[in-house]
């Protein structure tokens, strides 16, 4: 039966030893005879074999892939619909964030869309020009992965084997035949350790110096500042030059970025991707980022959250050029809506709120074409508080790009603002203030998330209606990370139900939270990096953040040792009095520290088994272990249980280790500096994912997918290498995991958050 299913496996072009590698993956291997049995001739073509067999390995990561989906990409193959691996990834990426609508699947895989070899070669040549002074100075040497991206933007559904055939022909005629020089290599500079003090260190430690980002795609290709009207797209009007030409001048040339979040709640992970595309890209261009507050629904808005995000920016180590507010420009953004009124482009409406909702196919309101000095009357008389609260707004004569007609800019609130108090009583809309507080701070590169691509048309229209300098906005793709909530509502839910403890309980994925955990800033700006800035959404795995947080703390945490659930041992023999441990072993200038060994100590549960499975490699009956750092061994000589038949006591016997004796495996333990003396107790708090699905909103019922054991604590034992207990401060538990100090902490009592577990051991505890 496996001979046949390998050779089934082997149709698909693949070695024998890729196939029993395959054969090991049940739903890879499913996949692939199920594609045999549907294709319908015996030998596969290459093309199909190759597309499918790529589709069948993804598809045990790809939980989103429903049948419907995977018969669906089936068959565009073999009508070679898809026929090279970007419209195959692209499907991947449209089935993942479609939600059952297929309506735009041809496009987003670039199904009947032909590239000729002509379109190729323009291509290349483009991308050779842009990139000509570097292919000259490096030669062959230049990476030919940077080429084939660039021209994966300029042709997104080019065949990548005649791209590749292009480059090195057209490389070949630029450059010549490869000399002695281009294939020589390069030697590799030493690497110098740089000397850290490592004691036990806060997560606010940093580089002096931010880390200079190289943007790719289109975030590479953006506009020189005053160059906004070469923007795709872009609109030009008779006052365009002059504009640009004052903005330009008003900048300095300089690039100008905006941060502006709203203050109705706390920044999560999505929030970091924006702030570090925008602070960077401004820093690393020699520019300025402003943090604004959005502060224009003052129902919502409340101090706790102003100071959050401030501090969550400067905890990420960006300081902000300057920090604003919409409302600052309160006094600007009425006298404009006064001007749009007066060039018949806005207009006093009654229509209520379920009047105005739908797009194309509703009915212009009935105000529409009222007289301007009457709106003009009726918009002061809202400003003065004359009209009831929803029985007017302001309206501007505009269709959007969805089709939604003369969105609002403005409506009554009769609610104190936070700042502006009982000033005003109307507060403008985020179509109406977005774009012209935009344009009033000089902003050169308006950089917004994907959802607000349909409000481009209005912010353009806007900012070119009052004759008001415009600039370009850009969106790029949204960071959603898988069994996670952003919703602020939803995760409110989560704390009314006693579910998580508050906005800051490390379950979460709030900024908050990731720092309460212990994560680094540094290693979550790391990880925006490696996400990179597209113009399509991306669900990340925690994966990927939590090895850049390992990454970091493996050259930062000092090392100690913790016991989570503690087995007494007895040791017979002579043990020393105190042990020397490295406070890191990765950094040689680290330093060491002392703890204390005697006859009594505390070994953790799960390192001693009377029945052992195979390939255990710590203390059992037969089999003896090494204490790590202490270099002595202990063979087990008896044990003492409970009525329940718990283990409560070991007694074991040491001795030196030598060569000969020396085991294959090693434990930690923690000691008191004499057996009458307790240990340190500590509260170790270990989080699991909160939710059992990547998309936790998946089946429409929340609370169902919330895992029930996301939490598990520990009545734990430290040593005394744990010297600080600032709530921040991160440790690496030798053998388990990096553990941050938590807030809870009190003189009585240390409290620890798991941060991560060690790679190694990630699914120790994973109960």
């Amino acid at each position: 039966m496996a001979s046949s299913v390998l050779d089934k496996l082997k149709r698909f072009g693949i070695s024998d030893k890729k196939a029993e590698e395959v054969e090991k993956n049940k739903a890879t291997t499913s996949a692939l005879l199920s594609f045999l049995e549907k294709y319908p001739q015996h030998e596969l073509d290459s093309t199909h074999a190759t597309l499918l067999f790529s589709l069948a390995s993804a598809l045990p990561k790809s939980k989103f892939m429903t049948e419907k989906y995977i018969d669906l990409v089936f068959q565009n193959i073999l009508s070679n619909k898809i026929s090279m691996k970007p419209q195959l990834d692209a499907a991947m990426v449209f089935f993942r964030n479609c939600r059952e609508n297929l309506t735009d699947f041809e496009t987003a895989c670039g199904i009947g869309v032909t590239v000729s070899i002509d379109d190729i070669k323009s291509a290349v040549a483009k991308t050779f020009e842009e990139n000509n002074a570097e292919l000259t100075e490096k030669r062959y040497r230049y990476p030919i992965g940077k080429l084939m991206a660039r021209i994966r933007d300029i042709q997104p559904w080019a065949d990548p084997k005649l791209v590749k055939e292009e480059i090195d022909s057209q490389l070949l005629l630029l450059l010549g035949s490869k000399t002695e020089s281009d294939t020589k290599p390069i030697e590799k500079p030493k690497k110098v350790k740089t000397p850290k003090n490592m004691q036990a260190t806060t997560d606010t430690v940093k580089d002096d110096k931010p880390e200079v980002v190289t943007f790719k795609g289109a975030a590479a290709r953006f506009h020189a500042v005053g160059d906004n009207d070469k923007t795709d797209g872009y609109i030009v009007t008779p006052n365009t030059a002059h504009l640009l030409e004052q903005h330009k001048a008003e900048v300095g040339g300089r690039v100008h970025t905006r941060f502006p979040p709203e203050p109705n709640g706390i920044l999560h992970i999505g929030h970091a991707k924006a702030i570090t595309f925008n602070f960077a890209y401004a820093r690393d261009r020699g520019g300025n980022c402003y943090l604004r507050y959005d502060d224009t629904n003052p129902e919502a808005e409340d101090e706790e959250f102003f100071v959050g995000i401030l501090r969550d920016v400067q905890w990420l180590g960006h300081e902000p050029f300057k920090i604003t507010h919409s409302s600052d420009y309160f006094p600007q953004l009425y006298e404009a809506a006064v001007e749009l009124i007066k060039r018949n482009l806005a207009y006093v409406c009654h229509q209520q709120a379920d009047e105005m909702k739908g797009f194309e196919d509703r009915s212009l309101s009935p105000w529409r074409n009222r007289p301007v000095e009457e709106s003009l009357q009726l918009f002061e008389d809202m400003r003065r508080g004359l009209l009831d609260e929803g029985s007017a707004t302001l309206r501007m004569k505009h269709i959007m790009e969805d089709g939604k007609i003369d969105p609002v800019a403005y409506r009554i609130k009769f609610t104190p603002h936070h700042r502006t108090k009982d000033q005003w009583c109307i507060y403008p809309t985020y179509d109406f203030t977005h774009c012209l507080c935009d344009s009033l701070e000089n902003i050169t590169h308006s950089l917004c998330t994907k959802e607000f691509q349909n409000r481009r048309s209005s912010y353009y229209w806007l900012c070119n209606a009052l004759d008001w300098y415009c600039p370009v906005q850009w969106e790029y793709g949204r960071l959603n990370m898988a069994y996670s909530l952003v919703s602020k509502r939803k995760i409110g839910k989560l704390i009314s139900s006693g579910i998580v403890r508050g906005w800051d309980d490390p379950r979460l994925f709030t900024l908050a939270a990731l720092r309460r955990r212990g994560f680094p800033p540094d290693a979550i700006t790391e990880f925006c990096h490696k996400v990179g800035v597209t113009e399509s959404n991306s669900m990340v795995h925690p994966s990927l953040l939590e090895s850049c947080v390992r990454d970091v703390l493996n050259r930062r945490a000092r090392r100690v040792m913790a016991v989570l659930d503690p087995i007494k041992v007895t040791i017979e023999g002579q043990v020393s009095s105190e042990v020397v441990v490295p406070n890191n072993p990765v950094i040689e200038s680290s330093g060491t520290h002392n703890v204390p060994l005697c006859n009594v100590l505390y070994i953790d549960r799960d390192d001693f088994s009377e029945n052992p499975p195979k390939g255990y490699k710590r203390l059992t009956l037969t089999q003896p272990v090494v204490l790590k750092a202490a270099g002595i061994v202990l063979r087990f000589k008896d044990l003492t249980k409970d009525v329940d038949g718990n283990i409560t006591d070991l007694t074991v016997v040491a001795e030196s280790m030598t060569a000969e004796n020396k085991p294959k495996g090693f434990i930690h333990w923690v000691s008191s500096p004499s057996p009458t003396v307790e240990p340190r107790r500590a509260q170790v708090r270990i989080f699991h994912q909160l939710f059992k699905t990547e998309n936790p909103e998946e089946g429409g019922n929340l609370m169902k997918n919330v895992n029930e054991n996301s939490l598990e604590v520990y009545d734990a034992i430290i040593d005394e290498g744990v010297n600080d207990l600032t709530p921040g401060t991160v440790y690496q538990f030798e053998r388990i995991g990096y553990f941050a100090v938590d807030p809870d902490t009190t003189d009585v009592q240390a409290v620890f958050n798991r941060t991560v577990a060690l790679r190694e051991d990630a699914g120790k505890r994973e109960k």
